[in-house]
């Protein structure tokens, strides 16, 4: 049992990554439904998963495609047709790669326990199927964004007076019959990513462009995506795209410095120079090894970190409880970071994504 509650926990965070609101309540009644029920029936584990997790209609669909990735690949409907034993969808695929040569760069289908191994694995070590298979799960995060106060105003029953919209209506039925209110709208934080396209992120470049794709479907409005290398090169628009696969490689057209060297500090400053980083969440993934003067690095962090709501860096090599900030860039920004943060595996980026829906 308690490796189905694992399991099912498991899945219960892959729905949460991509916006369905699988909290802990939910979960436990998840594991309080499948007490009284069989669990070698991938019907009756379907239904209680989607009666106990999902809270609204836009739910369901989420629910479906996370439900197919997580337990087996195969689509919803057949999955609640199947009389097949949900067991085999639980048990661990432990065996390694034998060679035979199947290996074709397609996404093999995930059972449960191999997609929660392959949840916590460096995607510079995996295979291309299994890289294959992540890249499919990361397309499934919802991207949610902390929302900040606009200057736009709404009718609201609570708020400050509208003094506009009372004083006309007054005019309009002579007399005062109600005091109209107003209150600010909100809309979603902005957040800018950075992705270093360098020889030395080169294992983890085209995952953090599918998580950029994924920011940037969810929110095209709010998120702006720049490659970083010798050169800046906006690739947000390329990255609209709804394929990611057709996103990337509008990407690989339009950057012109892949596997080159990182100038991040004369980036930052020609990036400052050209817009506003004001009320951002500011995301870097680099490793930082810098070849530009660190001293200029540090000053444009310092400008950035002013500007900005939040400043955060994303290192893949931080995924290791063994490493420290030694470079010369990371050393550079480290004193005007508010977050540095992992982002070398599935893991890694669901928390950044939930990091960015409460910044």
């Amino acid at each position: 049992m308690d490796e189905l509650a694992a399991t099912m926990t498991g899945f219960a965070r892959t729905l949460r990554a991509a916006g369905v609101a699988a909290d802990h309540e939910r979960t436990q009644n998840l594991l309080k439904a499948l007490d009284h029920l069989d669990v070698t029936d991938p019907g009756g584990v379907y239904w209680a998963g989607r009666l106990t997790l999902c809270a609204t209609p836009d739910d369901l669909p989420r629910y479906d495609r996370c439900f197919a990735a997580f337990f087996g690949g195969r689509r919803a409907a057949e999955t609640r047709r199947s009389t097949t034993s949900l067991t085999r969808h639980l048990a661990a695929d432990d065996r390694e790669d034998d060679g035979s040569g199947q290996d074709d760069g397609t996404a093999a289908p995930a059972t449960a326990s191999r997609a929660e191994v392959l949840r916590h694995r460096d995607v510079a070590t995996l295979s291309e199927a299994e890289r294959a298979e992540v890249h499919r799960m990361l397309a499934m995060l919802s991207g949610g964004r902390a929302r900040r106060r606009s200057r736009r105003f709404e009718s609201a029953h609570r708020g400050v007076l509208d003094q506009r919209r009372t004083i006309r209506e007054a005019l309009r039925k002579g007399e005062v019959a109600r005091l109209r209110r107003r209150r600010h709208t909100t809309r979603p934080r902005m957040v800018v990513l950075f992705v270093d396209v360098s020889g030395s992120m080169a294992p983890y470049a085209e995952t953090l462009l599918r998580f950029a794709h994924a920011l940037v479907r969810s929110e095209p409005r709010a998120t702006r995506v720049f490659s970083v290398g010798t050169r800046l090169t906006p690739i947000t628009a390329e990255l609209r795209h709804r394929d990611p696969g057709t996103a990337l490689n509008e990407v690989s057209k339009a950057v012109p410095d892949w596997s080159g060297g990182t100038r991040l500090g004369e980036e930052l400053k020609e990036y400052l120079a050209r817009y506003s980083a004001r009320g951002v969440i500011a995301v870097i993934a680099s490793d930082g090894w810098e070849r530009g003067d660190p001293a200029l690095l540090g000053t444009q962090m310092a400008r950035l970190a002013r500007q900005a709501h939040r400043v955060i860096w994303v290192n893949p090599h931080k995924g290791y409880e063994d490493y420290q900030p030694l470079t010369g860039g990371m050393r550079a920004a480290l004193p005007y970071l508010d977050d540095l943060v992992a982002g070398h595996s599935l893991a890694a980026y669901e928390q950044l994504s939930e990091r960015l829906a409460h910044a």
